[in-house]
């Protein structure tokens, strides 16, 4: 048995050392969150659902040859991970126009982006996010030029990846976030990937199945996080 402490509680996860210096449990709440976590609910079984999810993907990158923060899971809403440094950088691909970008270009939602569009931000809630460049990340020491270099890569693989993976279930991968850390020396995806995180539409209906439902007020966000699990084939039992 691993002797939990509470590292870090972020918005929705909460972070857990162990008797494994190397070794975290990483915990999926039930809270969700929107406006740089100025607004925060519940929603029953989102934890375990988003749980089950990102140990999903995270399992197929990883298969595809993308190294991941994942070991296994660890109970049903907690998974077992390496215990990473993190990099304070938010890294966005945009295959078609969403959320911030139809707001600063006035592009109608939805527009195919060909080819995609790759936007980098400093992960600070309090200054909400602002977006960045590379020359940022050498003058203030955020990450070394190979190791950017290397997470943009990543990026761009794990779009061609997952961009497939829901193609072939009936899902748009409209655009998704990603966090990198660095774990003995190299560089390891970490944090999550869950329709928290990314923007999934149905291909027929193009209705939205991700966290816009919450930001817009509209219902049915568990029944829809469930209609991506039960398409990729996760278990939710």
């Amino acid at each position: 048995m691993r002797k939990m402490i509470e590292l870090y509680r972020g918005k929705t996860k909460t972070l857990y050392s162990t008797d494994e210096p190397d070794v975290l449990v990483l915990e999926f709440r039930d809270d969700i969150s929107a406006l740089d976590g100025k607004r925060v609910d519940q929603l029953n079984r989102k934890g375990f659902i988003n749980n089950k999810l990102n140990y999903f993907i995270m399992s197929k990158l990883q298969k595809a040859g993308v190294q991941t923060q994942i070991k296994e899971l660890y109970s049903h809403d907690s998974t077992l991970v390496k215990n990473l440094k993190m990099v304070p950088l938010e890294f966005v691909l945009r295959n078609r126009a969403a959320g911030s970008l139809v707001k600063r270009l006035g592009i109608k939602e939805g527009t195919p982006l060909s080819p995609p569009v790759f936007d980098l931000f400093f992960k600070n809630d309090g200054k909400h996010d602002p977006m960045v460049n590379s020359s940022y990340c050498k003058t203030f020491g955020w990450v070394s030029e190979h190791d950017l270099s290397r997470m943009r890569e990543i990026t761009f693989q794990s779009n061609d990846i997952l961009s497939t993976l829901f193609s072939e279930r009936g899902l748009i991968l409209v655009d998704f976030k990603l966090e990198f850390g660095i774990f003995q020396n190299e560089v390891i995806l970490g944090d999550e990937f869950s329709p928290d995180s990314a923007r999934l539409w149905d291909q027929k209906t193009l209705n939205k199945m991700d966290k816009d439902l919450y930001r817009q007020n509209q219902v049915g966000l568990i029944e829809a996080y469930e209609e991506v699990a039960n398409r990729l084939g996760v278990n939710l039992n």
